[in-house]
């Protein structure tokens, strides 16, 4: 008999990256954890959110999670099929509606984004290691996740260790706070948007309201405020972090079964 009491911390970090959509919410997201995540946000913690992906279909429901943002899988059962310059052009409308509306209100659009590196102010590399011109490591680079981070309040999804956490990162693809309060700005980027958690496989972290660095607001079980900081290459304030409950054994159930049943994106430890 199978065991859902058990989870991995990538099954953690795909719960936690659940439970930060609402209902009625507008959700990018590209292919792995952040699409199990909406899959499973839209099954338990928010039906009523809708995830689109930047191939162009909105409003996304699919039965299994796909391999890739063209997978077929996704067309099944979308609301609208639209080309992949009307995804761009609806991201930055989005943007100005928000701007239209009272303020204090609750942004529609939220994006799940990831990268290679990460700074203390949320700034993300998915360019290159090293330098530029002639890195140790190049990447796919940006894809839609410069306008994103431009556009949008984001979640960033990364694994947590000192070589992708650190103080300065090669290359800024997607913005984040920039230099802390007003970097934004003064970059001519809109201020109100920006990087609002980090959602790693040892916890969720934030960003200060006022300083705009991040610090450490949960944890998962069994992580200690000594093995983030060892895994972070900068330093973070841990004195605020709370623990977080292990998610019920039908979420895992249903990851392993229904969302992911493949082990397409997460490997399911042997009993």
């Amino acid at each position: 008999m199978a065991n859902y009491t058990n989870y991995t911390n990538k099954e953690m970090q795909a719960v936690a990256i659940a439970q930060q959509i609402k209902n009625d919410q507008i959700v990018i997201v590209g292919t792995g954890l952040p699409l199990i995540g909406a899959s499973l946000a839209k099954r338990v913690f928010a039906p009523t959110c809708h995830p689109i992906v930047e191939s162009g279909l909105m409003d996304c429901a699919p039965i299994e999670v796909p391999r890739s943002v063209g997978d077929d899988r996704f067309m099944a059962h979308c609301a609208v099929q639209w080309p992949n310059i009307r995804f761009i052009g609806f991201e930055a409308n989005e943007w100005l509606n928000d701007n239209l509306n009272a303020e204090g209100t609750e942004p529609r659009l939220i994006a799940f984004i990831g990268g290679a590196q990460i700074d203390p102010y949320g700034n993300v590399n998915s360019t290159s290691i090293g330098d530029y011109h002639h890195p140790k490591t190049r990447f796919t680079g940006s894809g839609g996740a410069n306008a994103i981070a431009t556009f949008a309040n984001t979640v960033i999804m990364m694994q947590h260790e000192k070589r992708r956490f650190i103080d300065k990162i090669d290359y800024v693809t997607s913005p984040g706070w920039m230099d802390g309060p007003g970097g934004r700005e003064r970059a001519g980027l809109p201020g109100n948007r920006g990087p609002q958690m980090v959602v790693t496989d040892l916890g969720i972290m934030k960003f200060d309201d006022k300083t705009k660095r991040m610090y450490c607001a949960y944890m998962f079980p069994g992580v200690t405020p000594e093995i983030v900081q060892e895994n972070t290459g900068f330093e973070i304030d841990c004195s605020k972090a709370e623990m977080l409950p292990p998610p019920s054994p039908e979420v895992i159930r249903m990851i392993r079964e229904e969302i992911d049943p493949g082990q397409a994106f997460i490997k399911v430890p042997k009993e």
